[in-house]
């Protein structure tokens, strides 16, 4: 995979979070020390412009260190997805000329760390409705209450990017975005990730009651339901690309270890190492090939959001065709250098035993698979009609 020279995460770097990767898996603890190194390294601050402090870097290249990342560590890779998210979100509507999350970019260069408090047990409407209950203040904050699941890098964040529906004032109902600080009472973090895989992100559940927004960190009060506002589509847009770009990365690590694994066996039928079986060189050839097609995709993307290029409705057919490719795409090489390695990656121990727990995860982030294929038809057929006519039911 090519890897653009200006890279934050040198080869050491990785080396060291790639050491650590097992223990933190095997142990079910927080990636602690990769985030000491990936703050000093400045990382955090990737996305973040030079004129609020950071380095200033593309969202492109940030996927593709992305990518490397998720190569060393996956659940690394996506537990820092979530603050790089926020960022991307904040350059991404500053580029357009929205200053509303300014905030967060000064934020992050003063070393706050962000995390998502979206994902609602039972909400798949995601970011079209919540549970969450926000009650208005005098003061213009809001008190929020409510239960938020999958919330990662619980034991270090600092700022908290969250949402819910206010039902009280009198333009309700609306959903509203803030930001809330770690010190806000009212919060309380569950130790309850004890997970398949992912293991080392802590996405633990966190309990909102009657949680203070200051009025100045209200960013959005929206209509329930799908919305054109540039908040909605630059979350979904930064989300799903950088999401698949750590599945890319899964992908390429699994077939780096495919070939490794044919080119250090032999066959005690034929005497000839693996990587000379028709079989084994027909499965890598064609993990490869799926594995190819996937940084093409993520570049035009990326580059078209970093570039501003306007591509309507089309935006969101695209965004979720990328996160289901990756993802699947990204289980498929697994499986493929599974098959490859045989019986020793049936070991507890063994890396690709991890990265298939790991990659197993891409389902279930937004958008699942129901909802990639409704979203690409609609794009493609125009919605369903909801309530046909006498003469369409006839």
């Amino acid at each position: 995979m090519p890897v653009l020279s200006d890279s934050v995460l040198t080869d050491p770097l990785l080396a060291r979070i790639h050491e650590r990767a097992p223990g933190y898996d095997s142990n079910n603890v927080f990636f602690t020390e990769d985030l000491e190194e990936l703050a000093s390294a400045g990382y955090l601050r990737a996305l973040v412009p030079e004129s609020f402090g950071g380095l200033g870097l593309s969202l492109q290249q940030v996927a593709h260190q992305q990518a490397r990342l998720a190569m060393a560590a996956p659940a690394t890779a996506l537990a820092v997805n979530m603050h790089l998210v926020w960022t991307g979100v904040a350059k991404t509507l500053h580029d357009r000329g929205d200053d509303s999350l300014d905030f967060v970019l000064r934020d992050a260069a003063a070393g706050e760390i962000y995390a998502f408090a979206i994902s609602e047990a039972g909400n798949d409407l995601v970011l079209f409705d919540s549970t969450t209950d926000a009650q208005p203040l005098p003061d213009g904050g809001y008190a929020f209450s409510g239960t938020k699941i999958f919330t990662s890098l619980s034991p270090a964040w600092t700022r908290l990017g969250l949402f819910g529906l206010d039902t009280v004032s009198v333009d309700a109902p609306k959903l509203v975005h803030a930001v809330v600080t770690r010190e806000a009472p009212g919060i309380s973090i569950a130790a309850d990730w004890n997970t398949l895989g992912m293991r080392a992100s802590q996405s633990n559940t966190t309990h909102l009651t009657s949680v203070v927004a200051a009025s100045d960190r209200v960013f959005r009060r929206l209509d329930p339901g799908p919305s054109r506002d540039a908040l909605i589509f630059a979350i979904f847009a930064n989300f799903e690309i950088l999401i698949s770009s750590v599945y890319l990365g899964i992908g390429q690590r699994a077939l780096e270890l495919a070939v490794e694994s044919a080119r250090s066996r032999s066959s005690r039928k034929t005497g000839l190492g693996r990587d000379q079986d028709p079989n084994v060189r027909w499965k890598i050839a064609d993990a490869a090939l799926a594995q190819d097609a996937l940084l093409p995709q993520l570049d035009a993307l990326a580059v078209d959001l970093d570039s501003g290029v306007d591509r309507g409705t089309q935006w969101f057919r695209a965004l979720v065709g990328l996160k289901s490719r990756s993802t699947r795409t990204a289980r498929y090489v697994v499986d493929q250098a599974i098959a490859v390695a045989g019986g020793a990656a049936f070991s507890a121990t063994s890396e690709l035993s991890r990265l298939y727990r790991d990659v197993l995860a891409g389902g279930f982030h937004p958008s699942n698979d129901d909802s990639v294929h409704s979203t690409v038809a609609t794009a493609l057929l125009g919605p369903i009609i909801e309530d046909p006519s006498p003469t369409l039911r006839s």
